[in-house]
């Protein structure tokens, strides 16, 4: 009779055969299950002395199945600790390539029924993210964390790590088309989460900025829409947000001669390009598509014009008369200090009011849209900053050189 070789590293992976499989044995009766638990025992140590990692996880996942597909088996900590030494087995593969396939075993066997302890499930694939070597095999188990969190309802437990999703990335080294797909899953995530409405709008933002316009995109750029759509609306509504690029991304700019959604394109346009009375006479033409997408005419105002501010101060050579911010504002003069006040509590305008002279002095504004002549522009300041140092360096090495040879001269006197 063959007899079962417990060694200190192979333990854990055998223990864990040997448990499930009696669990999954359990109601079949002593004569039955126990050939069926030393069969399955024999088995796994055959994979672990040959080295057949691959093999070995398809074992231990289809005697683990019984846990996973029967709620309260066995307690959730024992469940996990079973989980991550079935994990741990991608360290064993013997290439990147094994341990991928390995991970993808695991994957598949953790995201179905996502809506039970989906937690504990997304803590192991976790653990899993971290144990795999190759940059692709980490991109791979994220996204389908990502897959079990907006399945299971358990957003709260991956969007701390969409912070840092940025550097992943950059370490994964992912193509332009996976991006696109990573992006649009993290923004689906947050589309329903409270008090994320800024962080949504980013990461439509990211997924928008992926469609180049080139030909390769031509297929795709027509699903982009709806996230167009929000983006825009998103970008309207928020009290914190007074520049984009969305006007010139060609995901969204496709609106324009959209026969659906032109419109809303058209309000994006306004916003970023336009003042207040142009808001007013689009929103007279169109209040009901407004009230649609959940826009309050009031707060659409009250940005509207701030916005006109910003207008002002991009046009100005930095000095606006109380005359052109109440025309532009729709105010009377004794509002103008607290639309100032308002603008540099929402840190998108530095300036000073002379009321002697009844105007604002400003020395820094927010650019509502940052294209070209943006650019330029700051190109020009830099350059003008760059000689201004040059000039105050040059001065300071001539006093330099002056004071030295005073004190040059001092010692000859003294002598």
């Amino acid at each position: 009779m063959a007899t079962i070789v417990n060694t200190t590293e192979e333990e854990p992976m055998l223990a864990v055969v040997r448990q499930t499989a009696e669990l999954a044995w359990k109601d079949a009766g002593t004569e039955v299950a126990e050939p069926e638990v030393t069969r399955l025992c024999l088995e796994a140590q055959e994979h672990i002395l040959a080295g057949r990692w691959l093999e070995m996880a398809s074992l231990m996942l289809a005697s683990a199945d019984l846990l996973l597909t029967t709620p309260g088996r066995v307690p959730d900590k024992e469940l996990e600790s079973i989980l991550s030494i079935i994990c741990n087995l991608v360290a064993n593969a013997g290439s990147e390539d094994e341990a991928l396939q390995i991970a993808e075993l695991i994957c598949a066997k953790l995201t179905q029924q996502p809506d039970d302890k989906p937690a504990l499930r997304l803590k192991v694939l976790f653990s899993l993210y971290n144990l795999l070597p190759s940059p692709y095999g980490k991109a791979f188990v994220y996204k389908r964390a990502l897959e079990l969190a907006a399945a299971g309802k358990a957003a709260e437990y991956i969007i701390p790590s969409f912070k840092n999703i940025d550097s992943f990335v950059s370490d994964w080294g992912i193509g332009n088309l996976e991006q696109r797909e990573l992006f649009l899953a993290a923004a689906r995530i947050l589309k329903d989460q409270k008090g994320m409405s800024k962080e949504y709008f980013n990461f439509l933002n990211k997924y928008l900025a992926t469609f180049k316009g080139s030909e390769e995109d031509a297929g795709a750029i027509g699903d982009a829409k709806e996230e167009a759509v929000a983006a825009i609306i998103e970008f309207v509504k928020s009290a914190g947000l007074y520049q984009c690029d969305l006007l010139n991304m060609p995901a969204v700019a496709q609106l324009e001669k959209d026969e659906k959604y032109h419109l809303v394109y058209e309000l994006l346009k306004i916003f970023l390009t336009q003042r207040l009375d142009s808001y007013l006479e689009f929103q007279s033409a169109n209040s009901t598509l407004l009230k649609d997408y959940g826009l309050v005419h009031e707060d659409c105002i009250t940005k509207m014009r701030l916005m006109s501010l910003l207008d002002l101060s991009s046009r100005c050579s930095g000095e606006i008369p109380y005359s052109a911010i109440t025309d532009a504002l729709k105010i009377n003069d004794d509002d103008v200090e607290h639309w100032i006040v308002k603008a540099i509590a929402c840190k998108i305008l530095d300036c000073k009011v002379d009321q002697l002279n009844q105007s604002v002095i400003v020395s820094r504004h927010t650019e509502r849209i940052f294209d070209m002549p943006q650019w330029q522009g700051l190109r020009t300041k830099l350059g003008i900053w760059r000689g201004n140092i040059a000039s105050a360096i040059s001065t300071i090495q001539a006093n330099k050189v002056t004071e030295d040879g005073t004190q040059g001269m001092q010692g000859l006197m003294i002598r």
